[in-house]
């Protein structure tokens, strides 16, 4: 008997010393109470739920202080590259060439829809537009809002004989980035490529997504592209877009939810895939993912900033989810959730895994 409760006993003993190795492990990958600035910017699309998960996040870690600049993310990848930044936000994911020299991996952070929103004096909700009829407007072959064209679409409209007045991003913007990537796949009258960047022929410029809404309210007749929450927050009216499926599908929680759903399977293949313009019913075709984007090894920085660095991303992919929302921006999809969690467990401090 005394041999069966030492057995017992050993058998108790070592169990509780896995259980307080792995408890060590995970608290080991927890934020450490060390004083810790982490600076971080880039895209504005993804800006309002960011300041939320900062916000919050500080709730719970007062001594881990982020602040995240909206520049555009060009700027982000940039300041990221200098190393300026700690990590960036971008919803244009980096090309072959940056990611062989930079090494930085990119976690899907949210996903959202750019609008086409418009200023019609008289006119709110209820335009339809498709993707030839946007490639014209864009490109400055369509000018007047009563063109035959856009009339067309929308016959219970009284669309107005007055220029058009385009507006669109004058920084180097990931925004601009789906805009002309969803155009170039779309309609093939699209002639001005894709980019975060590219030269437009018309139109009035404004930095970031916050400047276009504001141009775009104080201007009649105009048109221009924003990221969902910047047309909702501001009431400004946006177009149901024709999809791959024939349908004109408003932006919504729902519909961009429906595109990210579509897209899940692209991302496991490459978490760069885009999913605009993507088959199947009620999908907004203008939807995107954004990430935040850091080096792979971190190893360049204080120890307790790179744990502070992993473990917010952690939590963004995670809790911070509950937040999205109620601002508009659809919760991950498990199947991304995951694929972020594995990009995660990548990142390393010194040759071993922060996670």
């Amino acid at each position: 008997m005394g041999t069966g409760i030492s057995r017992i006993s050993l058998s108790v003993m070592a169990l509780a010393a896995v259980v307080i190795i792995g408890a060590g492990v995970y608290l080991a990958s927890q934020p450490q109470s060390t004083p810790v600035s982490v600076v971080a910017g880039g895209a504005s699309f993804p800006y309002p739920i960011i300041t939320k998960w900062i916000s919050e996040y500080n709730k719970l870690y007062p001594h881990i202080q982020i602040s995240y600049q909206s520049v555009g993310s060009g700027a982000g990848q940039n300041n990221l590259f200098s190393k300026t930044f700690d990590f960036a936000g971008s919803d244009a994911p980096l090309r072959d060439d940056q990611l062989e020299k930079y090494n930085v991996i990119h976690i899907p952070e949210t996903m959202g829809g750019v609008v086409v929103s418009y200023n019609i004096p008289g006119i709110g909700s209820g335009l339809k537009l498709t993707p030839d009829v946007i490639a014209k407007i864009f490109q400055g072959n369509i000018t007047v809002w009563n063109d035959p064209e856009i009339s067309s679409l929308n016959p219970n409209l009284k669309l107005p004989d007055k220029g058009i007045v385009v507006v669109r991003r004058s920084d180097s913007s990931g925004t601009t980035y789906v805009f002309t990537s969803y155009l170039k796949d779309a309609s093939p009258l699209w002639k001005l490529g894709a980019g975060t960047s590219v030269n437009w022929p018309v139109g009035l410029a404004a930095p970031q997504n916050s400047g276009v809404a504001s141009v775009i309210t104080q201007t009649p007749y105009s048109v221009g592209y924003l990221e969902f929450f910047y047309a909702h927050n501001n009431s400004i009216p946006y177009a149901a877009i024709l999809n791959k499926e024939g349908q004109f599908v408003m932006p919504s929680l729902e519909t961009i939810s429906n595109a990210a759903r579509a897209g899940a399977s692209l991302l496991s293949k490459d978490v760069r895939a885009s999913i605009v313009n993507l088959p199947g019913k009620d999908v907004y075709p203008i939807s995107a993912f954004t990430y935040l984007l850091i080096y792979k090894d971190l190893s360049y920085m204080d120890s307790n900033k790179a744990k502070a660095v992993v473990n917010f991303i952690w939590w963004v992919i995670h809790d911070g989810q509950n937040y999205s929302e109620a601002l508009l921006y659809p919760k991950l999809p498990t199947e991304v959730v995951k694929i972020g969690e594995d990009l995660l467990k990548q990142v390393t401090y010194q040759g071993k895994p922060i996670l």
